[in-house]
């Protein structure tokens, strides 16, 4: 049996010289991404796959894009959808497979695409504006939905809204194919909550908030007839907490090590990455390193499959960095120079389908 095949994805705004999604060969072992080729899609800023690993999505200009996915990684069009609202800015399909979430910077909309079988993207099944203000902050005073995803259990979609420091929890009506706002996680003004994501055994969620810099860590339990979040812990991303040019920083990217024991992220601005350990029985992190990562303005980052490197997309420097880990140290190396994109904005790096 051979090892397995894995590729990388990145999206980019395609302004500049990109076209859209580049497509590289991962060298696990050794940390490397060698580029392939390159796919058009107008402003593919974020990419998704679906949970058989067959199909990717992506944001694109006009709605959502969905691809077949070759043996070896590469993509083929299906189909796209317009989805009834600005250009979105983060997708995330739900546990079963039928869904497709995509969130609204823009717009403060939440989106539910129908996902065929065949993995072809159906109708719109249901469209959600968020309503309220944020502070009066230039930047963040009306709803911008920067991330969806569903809680483990496939119960809850979480939509975390970075204008307005909420985190809105629904429920997916299964019957109706609607969703119902169920509850609220309310965030101190100005923090400007990004990303959300959940440990490996779903008991614990990581929400990145952008402006205060800082990961709230919650308790998740979704066992009763409501979800329940309890916040048990706030960690600071930055290398100087108290750093009086903080308002200049912001955290971006948000990542889970393969091993579920490490929680990593990147904060533009200071242009750093932080990695934290897990603690398996508390959920509480542990700051291990914050470092720089020789870029400008990281947008993602992703965990190479054997947790020993990390690639960072770097916006303003248009490039990507990858690193070596060394665990015991608690430092990164850089491996090999930079690459070259155009405005990248995310990565993902997934195996390749498996032969049927």
């Amino acid at each position: 049996m051979g090892k397995k095949k894995y590729v990388a994805y990145v999206g980019s705004y395609t302004h500049g010289a990109s076209k859209g999604i580049k497509v590289y060969d991962v060298n696990v072992e050794k940390g490397l991404l060698t580029e392939r080729n390159e796919v058009e899609v107008s402003n593919s800023s974020h990419t998704a796959v679906s949970k058989n690993g067959k199909y990717l999505y992506s944001i694109e200009d006009e709605g959502v894009a969905v691809f077949e996915r070759d043996k070896d990684g590469d993509l083929t069009r299906m189909n796209s959808v317009d989805i009834d609202g600005m250009r979105g800015c983060y997708l995330a399909t739900d546990v079963d497979g039928k869904y497709l979430y995509v969130a609204g910077y823009h717009d403060g909309k939440v989106t539910v695409v129908h996902t065929h079988r065949d993995g072809s993207l159906g109708s719109l099944m249901d469209g959600v504006f968020h309503k309220g203000l944020g502070s009066v902050a230039e930047r963040n005073f009306r709803p911008h939905v920067n991330c969806v995803r569903p809680t483990p259990d496939n119960k809850y979609l979480c939509a975390v809204d970075n204008g307005i420091d909420q985190v809105k929890i629904y429920r997916i009506n299964k019957r109706t194919h609607k969703l119902e706002l169920v509850d609220i996680l309310r965030c101190p003004r100005e923090t400007a909550p990004r990303i959300i994501r959940f440990s490996d055994d779903g008991k614990y969620a990581y929400l990145l908030c952008e402006l205060s810099n800082e990961i709230r860590v919650y308790t998740y339990d979704g066992s009763g007839k409501h979800p329940e979040f309890e916040l048990i812990q706030t960690i600071s991303t930055l290398q100087k907490a108290e750093d009086q040019d903080a308002v200049h920083n912001a955290a971006s990217g948000l990542t889970l090590a393969n091993d579920g024991k490490h929680l990593f992220c990147t904060t533009a601005g200071e242009n750093t990455v932080s990695m934290f350990e897990i603690d398996p029985d508390s959920g509480f992190l542990t700051k291990k390193f914050t470092l720089p990562i020789s870029g400008d303005y990281p947008k993602d980052i992703v965990i190479f499959p054997d947790d020993r490197h990390l690639a960072v997309t770097n916006h303003a420097s248009n490039t990507i960095t990858v690193f070596s880990i060394d665990y015991e140290k608690n430092i990164i190396v850089m491996n090999g120079k930079p690459l070259k994109v155009d405005m990248p904005n995310s990565i993902h790096i997934w195996a390749v389908p498996e032969e049927e």
